[in-house]
């Protein structure tokens, strides 16, 4: 993958919603089902909403019933980070970009079994979905093979 140059400006932190503010920086939850992509089919690249950095693929997000955009891998880990999560009286596993430092979920061991057991449980608040059709003009053309299956040639 080329060396992009993703990371956080205060720029692109105030042109932010309240809600897209409160998930990435503060580290909130949005509702479960009342979000944009808890539901999202169409084939794409999912990229933080702050840096731009990719982080998860359509091919590898899956109906989790839970409410949120849930994934069984992101497309490069290097661009995550997973910190442990003591609060609401829980440990849980937080998960954050690298380069934006947003706050983008947690990761459960409860994904299915089959593609290695592991659940990203990401906001749609911290996420900018990118479709197919616009990868090479958005600059994310380098992961249109992840999707040749999805796509027509």
């Amino acid at each position: 993958m080329p060396d992009m140059d993703y990371r956080k400006e205060p720029e692109k932190i105030s042109q932010l919603t309240p809600d897209q503010y409160k998930v990435t920086q503060e580290a909130a939850t949005e509702p479960a089902f009342r979000n944009e992509f808890w539901d999202n089919r169409d084939a794409g690249l999912y990229v933080d909403i702050v840096s731009g950095e990719p982080l998860f693929a359509s091919i590898n997000k899956f109906n989790s019933g839970t409410g949120w955009p849930s994934f069984t891998v992101p497309i490069d880990r290097d661009n995550i980070v997973l910190n442990k999560d003591n609060s609401h009286g829980m440990v849980r596993t937080e998960v954050r970009s690298k380069h934006g430092e947003s706050h983008l979920g947690h990761l459960f061991d409860d994904g299915p079994i089959d593609q290695g057991g592991l659940r990203y449980c990401i906001n749609s608040a911290a996420l900018r979905f990118v479709p197919v059709d616009q990868l090479q003009a958005s600059g994310y053309g380098q992961f249109r093979d992840l999707f040749a299956s999805d796509v027509a040639s």
